[in-house]
């Protein structure tokens, strides 16, 4: 059966219930984030600058202003703090020479490695009681639907 099979209010309470889920995940994953940063150096936006810059490669301020949802002046500041504490640095297209992206520096990306592990074994005790069917099925519907939502 799908979705669009159930009433139409059975299908609405469904979603809203999912919607609701999600969020109340996105907000314990993103606290358990924040305990765990801090102890380290960075912010949390320098954070996500930096896992921008882990995941993605080298970019300009302009290109990871956007990704961030940041004013330029605001994603200038972001950098040139983190660019003093050595996490990542500004470097000269070779193609390009007006252009200047940021490049992330290996501590970083060692906070970066860290940090994320750091998340996982939290995720990996919270998942400890379920079966392996029932994570191997839950990492595939969240798959799908990250899937789904980017081809929106």
């Amino acid at each position: 059966m799908r979705l669009e099979d159930l009433r139409k209010n059975d299908g609405a309470e469904i979603v809203a219930d999912i919607e609701k889920e999600l969020r109340y995940i996105s907000g314990i994953i993103k606290q358990k984030g924040r305990e765990i940063l801090s102890n380290y150096t960075i912010t949390p936006p320098q954070f996500v600058a930096l896992q921008w810059l882990f995941e993605e490669g080298d970019m300009t301020i302009g290109e990871l202003s956007n990704k961030m949802y940041l004013a330029f002046s605001t994603t200038t500041d972001l950098v040139d703090r983190m660019e003093k504490n050595k996490l990542v640095m500004r470097v000269k297209d070779p193609n390009d020479r007006r252009v200047v992206r940021i490049h992330l520096l290996e501590e970083g990306g060692r906070i970066i490695e860290e940090v994320i592990k750091k998340r996982q074994a939290y995720l990996q005790e919270v998942l400890r009681n379920y079966s392996v069917e029932e994570v191997i099925a839950l990492k595939n519907n969240l798959t799908r639907l990250h899937q789904d939502m980017r081809e929106e």
